[in-house]
Order: C-alpha cells, then structure tokens, then sequence
C-alpha cells in the first residue's frame, strides 16, 4: 500500500488545529484508517494508507479529511470553476493506444516549498495507483507563463455533441473563412519517434523522443510504455513541443516556487481514470486557496478512441449519487442509530444526504468527485462507521449459535484427494488460468468442439501475462504441462488434480458454468488403457457408483483407445492414451494414459 510523507506543521496550518501534538494526529488519522509508519530523515510523519482512498494522498487530502472528522467542515464542497479560456485540440494523429486528455488552469496558487513538494509527491503518488505506474494515466503540470497558445482553425465543434461552439469566434481569412476557437489553445498529437527537439528536465540540449527514451535516466525508465508505438504522443503549443506524455516534460514550463500560475494535463488510456485523478489534482490546489478555470477538450473527428469528435469541458467535477438503506447500515454495524444521526455521520464524512421515507427508510447520498472509492452501498456504511468510530463500537456475541463444519463439496473434494493418492497418484495444485495454445491448440482440441475441453473459454479482459489469459475449461492440459515441464524426472509419473474448471453458458445467471473436475495421468514406457481404467474403476469403487466405458473419439487421444465415463448412467467424462501429436508437441518420450471427469458424478 501507498506510504505519503506528511509535514505535521502543514497539517496543523491547512487543519487550523495548531493545538494538535503529533502524538494526538497520529490517533486521529489511524482512527481514519491512517497507520504510522515512521519518520523521514526531514522530520516528516509517513503513513501508510489504503489504497482506496486516493484523495489522502498529499497533506491538503488529509487536512480536508480531519475537518470532517472535527466537524469544521460538513457536507459537499465542490470547487468553483472560471469559464475555459484555453483548449486543448485532440489531433486525429494521437496513438490509437493513449487518445484521451483531460485538463485545468490553476491561477493564484501560492508554491512555497512545502506546497510544491505536497504536488509533486501527490502527482507521483497518483501516477503509481491510479495511474498504473503511469501506463493507464499520466499528469503533466506546467507554468502556463512559460506557454503560448496556438491560433487554431474552428474544427465544426458541437457538431453532433451536446455543446455549441463558442459564441466569440474570431473570423479568419475574410467574413466567409473558418473561425478561431476564441482562446489560446495547445495540441495533443502523434509525432514521429525522431521528429521535433525539445529540452527535457534535467538535461541541457535538446532531444528527439526517441533519444529521450535511450539517452536521458527518467526516459529509459518509462521507454516500455510508448516504445513499440507508431507514433509518440505529444503536447505543442505555438512555440513548439513541451511535453512528451507519459514520460518527461519540457524543461521550459518547469513549475518552480515562483510559478504563479498553472497548467495541468492529464492523458491515458481511459477518459474516467484521467478524469479522476484531475479532480484529487484540482481539491489540493483548491485547498491552497487557488482559482480552478476549466479546459475546453475538442477532439477531432477522426480521433481515436470513444470520444471522437466531442467537446468536452474539464475538470468534471460533478457530483454522483447512491443509496443506502437504514436497515443496511444499522445490520452491518451492529448499532442503532436515529436518521438524524446517520444524516451527521455523513454530513461528517464529507457526504450530503436526502432521507427517503417509504416501507423503509432510505437515504440518496451525494458523492463529490474525489471519492473514486465509493463504488457499493458498502462503502457508505464504511464511512458512517469511520465517522461513528469504529473504536467505540461495542462487541458483542451473536444471538444465534452455530457449530462450523466442512461444506459437502469440500469433503467430496478431499475423499476424492485422499483415494486418488492411496491409488500412487501425487496430488497436484495447478492455476486455473490458461491460453488458447494450452487449453486447446496443444491438446488438438477446437474452441467450441462437442467434445471434453471444448467447452467456449472466459476470457480475461486485461490479462498480465499472454500465458494466462483465460479460464480452463478442463484440467488434463494443466497435467500435461507438468508432465511437460518434468521430463529431466524419473519415470513413472503419476499425477492428478481435484481443481476448478469453467466455460461460458448462457443458461447460467452469469453467463459462466463452473464446475470441480478430476483429472489423472499416468506416464511410464509401459501405460497403457488397462492401466488407467483400473484406477478409476477403483476409484469409482471407492464411491460405491457403477462404471460403464463405452468406446468412443477425442481428438486429444488415440482412436481405439479412448472411452467415455459413464458413472451410474451419466457420460460425465473421458478415459483413454493420449494421441502421439500430444505427446510429440511436450517433447514427450514415454506413453501416457489419462482420464478426466466431473466431480460431482461422486456425490450420488
């Protein structure tokens, strides 16, 4: 989880509590769920935070949080905004992979050291969650001083959206030319890995994109994120390019001290996630008494992404709303509480609500938009318990008594475990993730094919690894794969699993079938058929339920030589010799004979 420094004398001033020793804020905050975890070399106190609450992230998220907590603020508060002046145009050459931007003016902020070392551990802080090491979202600040925007041809915005163009354009070329967007306005696009020079920070020349990811220490750090693109992201304005997003910035809008006068552009891979870490960016700055001016964002028809010929204006700082019941809050805490008590307890948690009374009493709670964390009615009950304190809540024993035993699968799985062994099989733990070259194409078997395996996978929509990617939809492959990764092991192998499969079915509420399997190997110079279908005739036996083996096909084994599993008139599996392909595409040398089957066929 995230550690963040915090200068306890900021916290005192931004909390307007001077009284407050360290010893009683380290209280508090782990009353908030804040926990010590020691002192920098500066003095700094360093808490360690869950990393649900991203807007605690710098000593301005802390301070507004502790002013709920003392009651000296309540309910909502959502910036005021000043009317765009600047735009930022989206150029159709932005790469396919980043095409989203967000951003804000800040104007009147007061960096002294503190307040500039609070930004930039907040930036980096945000680009390390939310911003997945800056892959899904990166922030750039600028000194908008240092910036001058661009004259821009009026690109037909609000065509098709639901904003209209700006009332004072500016004609261009004559009465009948295009229109300029009636402010200054900076460019995202798509450049050439060798194109453009600029100066990065910490360097003294200039550098093309690409001689920033091999040459300069921050460039060769973040080289994995845009080096196999087509083109580079970049921001221009009319003296050039300034920024290079999601690695470095130009060193000419460097923020110092002495800035005055902010710009903040955020861009990524997905609109909401930018979008969110600009409003956390947009409450800290606004807690230094700085004046939040909104961006036009217009993106060109031919942009990539969702967001294609849209006009948008940012930072979004609207409000959300969920619901909660009484009883929900009530149950989970394990207290009464009277609805103008709940309503405090939100009111201190930073939260407005609206008590609906009905057949039951339900309260609309309004969310601000630094709360990424509030996704469920759950977490509403995590903050009126916070704001309760969950160190006063008295513990007591429930009013029902119950006595905890193994659930029936649980102990159908471990009788299955425990004969599989007595019969010499090791018992094998493998994932239950897989790929399409392991879970079908090594196995011969087709995605989709009326045959054991070919069941149609869940796929994982954003898997780590191309190794992983969904889930298996049977065990055998995972078996052979062991056997694969063993063949420096003395023979005879024999090995099995009790383990999770599943495929998609629409039958299903959620469109998922899971379901227990077993699955046995045997690979020795001599496996054979008999071999196999005398441990699972055993094994059956062990259950007392009846076996039958009709011959039949699977691509996966020899013809001839595989059957299906048929336990007490139900076919509920395979049994057979693996197929020579198999075996050739692991490198295998040796026989193998197999079976696999539902579990539950045991359960009767």
């Amino acid at each position: 989880m995230p550690v963040v420094d915090i200068d306890t004398d900021e916290l005192r001033r931004l909390t307007g509590h001077e009284e407050k020793e360290d010893d009683q804020l380290k209280e508090e905050l782990f009353g908030l769920g804040l926990e010590f975890e020691g002192e920098t070399e500066d003095g700094d106190l360093q808490f360690e935070f869950a990393p649900d609450r991203l807007d605690r992230l710098s000593v301005e998220g802390v301070a507004r949080s502790l002013r709920y907590h003392y009651g000296d603020d309540r309910g909502v508060d959502v910036p005021d905004t000043n009317d765009a002046e600047w735009t930022i145009q989206v150029d159709e050459s932005v790469p396919d992979e980043r095409p989203y931007v967000a951003g804000a003016v800040v104007r009147g902020v007061d960096l002294d050291e503190d307040a500039l070392d609070s930004l930039i551990q907040l930036q980096e802080k945000l680009h390390a969650t939310m911003g997945r090491k800056r892959a899904k979202g990166a922030i750039g600040i600028h000194d908008l001083a240092m910036l001058k925007g661009e004259r821009v041809e009026q690109r037909e915005i609000g065509e098709g959206n639901d904003l209209e163009p700006p009332e004072d354009l500016t004609p261009v070329g004559g009465d009948e030319g295009p229109t300029d967007v009636g402010g200054p306005t900076i460019t995202y696009r798509g450049i050439d890995p060798a194109g453009d020079e600029f100066v990065p920070l910490d360097a003294d020349a200039g550098m093309t994109p690409a001689e920033v990811l091999t040459d300069h220490p921050t460039g060769e750090e973040y080289a994995d994120l845009v080096g196999e693109y087509g083109r580079y992201p970049a921001i221009y304005d009319e003296l050039g390019l300034f920024s290079f997003p999601p690695v470095i910035n130009g060193q000419r809008t460097e923020v110092t001290t002495d800035s005055r006068e902010l710009l903040v552009e955020l861009t990524g891979t997905d609109q909401w996630t930018i979008d969110r870490m600009l409003a956390i960016i947009c409450y800290a700055l606004d807690a230094r008494g700085a004046t939040i001016e909104e961006i036009d964002v217009v993106y060109d028809d031919g942009a990539a992404g969702e967001r294609a010929g849209d006009h948008l204006v940012r930072p979004e700082l609207d409000t959300r709303q969920k619901t909660v019941s009484h009883d929900r809050i009530e149950t989970t805490l394990g207290i009464e509480l009277g609805m103008e008590d709940v309503t405090d307890l939100f009111e201190r948690s930073g939260l407005d609500v609206t008590t609906n009374l009905g057949e039951r009493t339900e309260y609309e709670v309004e969310i601000p938009p630094y709360r990424v964390d509030v996704l469920h009615p759950s977490d509403l009950v995590d903050d009126v318990g916070r704001a309760y304190g969950f160190g006063d809540l008295e513990p007591e024993y429930p009013d029902i008594g119950t006595i905890g035993g193994r659930h029936e699968r649980s102990r159908l799985e471990r009788a299955t475990r425990t004969a599989l062994v007595g019969l010499g099989f090791e018992d094998l733990l493998n994932f239950h993730l897989s790929s399409p070259a392991e879970n079908y194409e090594r196995m011969g078997v087709e995605e989709g094919a009326d045959a054991l395996g070919g069941g149609e996978a869940v796929e994982v929509t954003s898997a780590y690894s191309e190794d992983y990617t969904q889930l298996r939809t049977w065990a055998l492959p995972s078996i052979m794969h062991v056997l694969e990764n063993n063949t420096h092991r003395r023979y005879p192998q024999e090995l099995a699993e009790v383990g999770f499969v599943a495929e998609q079915d629409d039958g299903e509420n959620t469109h998922v079938a899971e379901h227990r399997t077993v699955a046995a190997a045997i690979a020795r110079t001599d496996a054979t058929y008999e071999d196999i279908k005398g441990r699972l005739q055993a094994l059956v036996g062990e259950f007392d339920a009846d076996l039958e083996t009709p011959a039949t096909t699977h691509p996966s084994f020899i013809d001839g030589r595989a059957a299906e599993v048929v336990i007490d008139g139900e076919s509920v599996g395979v049994i057979g010799e693996l197929h020579p392909r198999v075996l050739v595409e692991r490198d295998l040398e040796v026989p193998v004979a197999a079976f696999e089957f539902r579990l539950d066929a045991l359960a009767e």
